[in-house]
């Protein structure tokens, strides 16, 4: 493989490395109210009506 493709394949596998850290990180450390995580499929929309 040629330099060329190697800096691609680095920096796309890097990138995607890098998102998924970011995304796991913050799904882990998040600190929310559960009220806010929690919904139920009664729950109404005010378009709903």
């Amino acid at each position: 493989m040629t330099i060329g493709g190697w800096i691609i394949m680095i920096l796309s596998v890097g990138g995607v490395s890098a998102f998924f850290g970011w995304a796991l990180t913050m799904v882990l450390t998040r600190k929310s109210d559960p009220k806010d995580r929690l919904h139920s499929t009664l729950d109404r929309t005010p378009d709903s009506d």
